[in-house]
């Protein structure tokens, strides 16, 4: 009996391991791994394609810094895709945010009080737009999808009202003969440690988006939305209220990076933010977050952002077209779906045998 046990504990010892390692590979650890290699075999290809051009510090911070405004915005879209969710909006609330902040009385008054005031109507805007967006969803009972296109349309529009569909420059804005400084531009420029302000941006949204989603009550009510909002209404999660504050803190980020956006650029246009949305659902897809909700990642959107930025810097190193980028983006954003559904698929229906 001892010998028969010892056969039946050995021989199911295999299966075991094979099934615990096909479980660590299809969690989050062994899609942020596959991430993370992609990047490694991204960074190789762009050695050998494009050189020293590539390989060298000054490219590398250049690559971070373009993709620290979209790093910012596809932290709020991931939780909005968390929850179930969908976020067309946050691009044109960017533009509308950055005219916002870069008109005349608020460059005035931000050079008596500091640029920061900027930030703050940025701020103030994306969380304004972001709180209509959540009510007509949660209670208007909108779809996403109808809810965000909508407001992706109004924003614009209300951008190039605002701004007289002109561009509206920084630090150069002149009432009564004086030229108005705001020190945004300037501060913009610095570099602590020799990083720009814009990554360190980037990494402190980052940081605070994912300790907010993974170690919080809200981070784990936005997952039990996104998988079955009935039972999270039943678990006495106010799925209303919290969707409303989604959308908050989907236009929060949206005003944090059109602030962000209008320190490199120099200027706010009714034009800023333009496909921003479909960058960042790019990101999240790829780094892993559920389109149909209940799973996100933060770690996952962030290596997804680095991916399309290593590519796009390649391309530009080669002298890709624009169509071939696009292209190449649309075929790696349907891999990511269509690996997402197998690895459910197995998760779901295959078992180890023993």
């Amino acid at each position: 009996m001892s010998d028969s046990r010892a056969t039946t504990e050995t021989t199911s010892l295999p299966a075991r391991l094979l099934g615990g390692t096909r479980d660590y590979l299809g969690g989050s650890a062994g899609r942020n791994i596959g991430l993370v290699l992609a990047l490694v075999v991204l960074i190789v290809v762009g050695g050998i394609v494009a050189g020293d051009r590539f390989i060298n510090l000054e490219n590398g911070l250049i690559i971070l810094r373009l993709a620290s405004v979209s790093a910012v915005v596809a932290v709020g879209m991931t939780f909005v895709i968390t929850s179930g969710g969908i976020d067309l909006s946050i691009g044109s609330i960017l533009g509308l945010a950055s005219v916002v902040a870069t008109i005349a009385p608020v460059q005035i008054a931000a050079s008596q009080v500091g640029w920061w005031l900027m930030a703050v109507v940025a701020l103030g805007v994306g969380a304004v737009a972001g709180l209509v967006n959540g009510a007509v969803i949660a209670y208007g009972k909108v779809v996403p999808f109808i809810a965000t296109l909508a407001m992706l349309v109004a924003a614009r529009g209300v951008a190039e009202l605002v701004s007289g569909k002109k561009t509206l420059v920084v630090d150069g804005v002149f009432v009564n003969g004086l030229s108005v400084h705001t020190g945004l531009v300037e501060f913009f420029r610095g570099s602590p440690l020799g990083i720009s302000w814009l990554v360190w941006f980037a990494i402190i949204v980052s940081v605070a988006g994912w300790l907010l989603l993974n170690r919080t009550t809200f981070g784990r009510r936005t997952v039990a939305i996104g998988g079955n909002p009935e039972a999270a209404r039943l678990a006495g999660i106010k799925v209303k209220r919290h969707t409303v504050y989604l959308y908050v803190l989907s236009g929060v980020s949206a005003g944090i990076a059109a602030i962000m956006l209008v320190g490199r650029t120099t200027a706010g246009s009714s034009t800023n933010g333009t496909l921003y949305e479909l960058d960042a659902i790019a990101a999240v897809v790829v780094g892993g977050t559920l389109l149909i909700g209940g799973r996100g990642t933060i770690t996952g959107t962030i290596l997804g952002v680095l991916i399309f930025s290593i590519l796009l810097n390649i391309f530009t190193q080669i002298n890709v077209s624009n169509s071939i980028q696009d292209v190449s983006k649309g075929l790696i954003i349907i891999a990511a779906v269509l690996l997402q559904q197998r690895l459910a698929v197995r998760r779901n229906n295959v078992k180890p045998k023993l």
